[in-house]
């Protein structure tokens, strides 16, 4: 099945300013793709680009295995601002209005309400919403005329928790229903919580990309210590498939490659008539991976 988007090699600056280098990855179709890095990694201006606002300098990207820009944007929701709906006019009003905007979707107002869960508040001022409910209106304007793919840039930036559980369900809904869904989130709980792929992006250089359980596997570390850890510091060095030795509290960390675990690390130092005081394996969590990937 073709990448219902694929990116090549986009580059793009602002003057001395080197926004995006040679960025390339695909977007498979039916997954939630999280375009994933810290504030000034080049996320929104990627989306730009991706959505005809923005010119890359170098580059190019297809959507729907080559249709024109013009025919695909039709199959395209986006919210890459806040979005501005009138205050005092109901949900169902403001989107007639977002409708009309769009010159499409005006019969779509109710379908939409009931997908982001928000029929039964039709007739409410948009005033009397919970964040939470506005950002789930402007995610139900975003699909006015039954896109095939919603492109959304940080879409829980400032909600509260609630606010934030609401939007990360409605993805998960949406994306069950068959839509793709493309996020940039400097989050990587968000990520983590509802994508099923991922780019990892760090001053416009993509520095991973693929399935979030594999782009995102974290290594777990083992904890050693012996009586003579100079001795042990020499074993271990001879052991293959021990990729890095740290010192830490008297004690060493090893970081080892796939089928190296503990039990090969205890085997391997009897073998050598080291018999350890401190075995221990250490968990790394997702957010130490993700930091030393972006810092």
């Amino acid at each position: 099945m073709p990448p219902i988007l694929s990116i090549q090699n986009i580059s793009k600056s602002y003057g001395p300013v080197q926004a995006l280098k040679g960025v390339s990855f695909d977007v498979p179709e039916g997954s939630v793709y999280g375009i994933l890095g810290p504030n000034g990694s080049g996320k929104t201006t990627l989306l730009g680009i991706m959505l005809d606002v923005l010119l890359a300098n170098e580059g190019s990207f297809s959507w729907f295995g080559g249709s024109s820009h013009a025919e695909a944007r039709k199959q395209i929701g986006s919210l890459l601002e806040t979005p501005n709906f009138y205050h005092y006019l109901s949900a169902y009003n403001n989107l007639e209005i977002s409708a009309a905007i769009k010159q499409h979707g005006l019969a779509d107002r109710e379908r939409v309400l009931r997908q982001v869960g928000l029929l039964e508040r039709k007739d409410s001022k948009f005033q009397s919403f919970s964040l939470g409910m506005k950002q789930r209106l402007a995610i139900g304007a975003a699909l006015l005329g039954s896109p095939k793919v919603l492109v959304l840039d940080e879409p829980t930036n400032g909600l509260d928790p609630a606010g934030i559980a609401e939007i990360r369900e409605l993805i998960r809904k949406l994306n069950k229903e068959g839509l793709t869904v493309i996020i940039a989130s400097h989050l990587l709980d968000e990520v983590e919580k509802v994508c099923t792929h991922v780019a990892i992006l760090k001053r416009g250089n993509l520095l991973l990309n693929g399935p979030v359980n594999e782009v995102l596997l974290s290594e777990d570390q083992i904890e050693i210590a012996a009586p003579d850890m100079n001795n042990l510091r020499i074993t271990m060095q001879s052991m293959p498939g021990i990729k890095k030795i740290t010192p830490a509290e008297n004690k060493f960390q090893l970081l080892c490659e796939p089928g190296i675990d503990a039990i090969k690390v205890n085997e391997y130092c009897i073998s050598k008539g080291i018999i350890l005081s401190h075995l221990l394996i250490k968990k790394k969590s997702l957010e130490s991976k993700f930091m030393e990937l972006t810092n």
